[in-house]
């Protein structure tokens, strides 16, 4: 009985241009994460959140058949620190695992959707978020990310 060969994904990304070695060790995080967990059509995001208090949280996206009930792992990463640590999330970043199908296999640094852009600006104001760039990734606040952001009146 032969088994499907699985694509070859490295153990650790390189460092990253243009990012600070917490930042590039929370991306490293994030990638953990999703290289332990990945499942296709289950798990495809991964996300790590660091803390005041040097805290780092990781998690997985939820991916189901009815869209509206995924949850993004930022979601959860954040939900997790809120509930464990005391202290206000300054960092964020997320990472994508490849399709077994495509040929690069790299785990790439994205940006949050909008959604999780808007409960990051509510719930980790002034926290820094790693993007990528076409040198490698930098950070940006979460409200540059989301100008003129939604506030509720009163």
């Amino acid at each position: 009985m032969s088994r499907a060969a699985k694509p070859k994904i490295s153990t650790q990304g390189p460092s990253i241009k243009g990012l600070a070695p917490e930042d590039d060790a929370l991306v490293e995080a994030a990638r953990a994460a999703i290289r332990k967990r990945y499942q296709p059509g289950r798990h495809h995001i991964g996300a790590a959140v660091r803390t005041a208090a040097g805290k780092v949280y990781t998690a997985v996206h939820l991916d189901t058949y009815v869209g509206r009930a995924s949850v993004c792992a930022e979601a959860i990463a954040l939900g997790r620190a809120l509930h464990d640590d005391n202290t206000p999330v300054v960092a964020v970043a997320s990472v994508r695992h490849p399709r077994p199908t495509e040929p690069n296999q790299a785990i790439g640094i994205v940006a949050p959707c909008g959604i999780c852009r808007e409960m990051l600006a509510d719930f980790a104001p002034g926290c820094r978020v790693v993007v990528p760039d076409e040198k490698g990734a930098h950070t940006r606040t979460i409200e540059a990310l989301l100008p003129n952001k939604y506030r509720r009146p009163g």
